[in-house]
């Protein structure tokens, strides 16, 4: 009993510091779990829109917020099977918001920007070409937006598409104030905050052994040192790419082992940046195969 009371107080003293040093900045892990059920979405675009809806201690605002949220994603969050039914919701309204994974390319023979929708299913849409000189990670590996499309059919223009894209906003961008996180640091112990960061990958602290905690804070190192090479071996489903695919925005997983010198380096038939001089961290599942 007099253990649980102490993890009690532990986790209050911790909560209270985060309120005071990044209040709005902090959401409720519980509540990703609640939303993830059936969007397969990663979970920092879930907490992009629990950030929006639920940066709040009063239960009913975050009740509120949770059920907004469930109703952006079914409405919004495009699930490959479900393609053909948006498009036709988007024929009939003329306009409508998704959320999905966009790659933008160029075209060179036409000389313009043409955005691809990796559940939607959609290929060659014409995209504003600020978007791209805003967002270079759109032209390699993709990320995820919320975008607004409008659907306009001109008989004169059989050969192009109706599809337009209206406003594109992207989820992976976090706009990270470093001097302000490391202030905010100083408030909190090396133990506080080895909870801090633990919790916000998602596990929760109070159920690890010390030398756990050293072990799961490893697997971040790659995030955030520079030229640090990690290799991690172990049996199935233990959160080995997990931590690469669904925490970070600033890295990316490439699955299968399967790439290209071009691909992570530099395409020199297109002329792209690879995946390495875009992306902080670059992680390989089974690279054995």
């Amino acid at each position: 009993m007099a253990d649980y009371m102490e993890t009690e107080d532990k986790r209050s003293v911790i909560k209270e510091k985060l309120r005071q040093q990044f209040d709005g900045k902090i959401v409720r892990k519980d509540l990703t779990k609640k939303i993830k059920e059936g969007a397969n979405v990663p979970v920092y675009v879930l907490e992009f829109l629990l950030g929006q809806y639920c940066s709040s201690d009063d239960p009913e605002v975050v009740e509120d917020g949770v059920n907004n949220v469930k109703r952006i994603l079914a409405d919004n969050f495009v699930r490959p099977d479900e393609a053909q039914k948006i498009l036709s919701v988007l024929r009939q309204r003329g306009s409508y918001t998704v959320i999905d994974k966009i790659t933008v390319n160029l075209n060179i023979k036409r000389d313009y920007y043409e955005a691809e929708f990796s559940n939607l299913g959609l290929k060659d849409i014409p995209i504003d070409e600020e978007y791209p000189a805003k967002f270079d990670r759109l032209l390699c590996g993709g990320i995820w937006c919320i975008v607004q499309l409008d659907y306009e059919y001109m008989e004169e223009d059989r050969n192009g598409t109706p599809i337009r894209i209206r406003k594109l906003t992207p989820i992976q961008m976090p706009h990270v104030d470093i001097a302000d996180l490391k202030q905010g640091r100083k408030a909190f112990t090396q133990d506080e905050w080895m909870d801090v960061l633990l919790r916000s990958i998602g596990m929760e602290p109070d159920m690890l052994s010390y030398r756990e905690k050293w072990l799961l804070i490893i697997r971040m190192l790659p995030l955030v040192e520079n030229n640090f090479n990690l290799c991690e071996l172990g049996p199935r489903s233990t959160g080995k790419s997990h931590l690469y695919k669904e925490i970070s925005p600033n890295s990316i997983l490439v699955s299968g082992g399967q790439t290209t010198v071009a691909n992570l380096f530099y395409n020199m038939g297109r002329k792209t940046v690879g995946l390495v001089g875009l992306w902080d961290c670059v992680a390989f599942d089974e690279v054995a195969g």
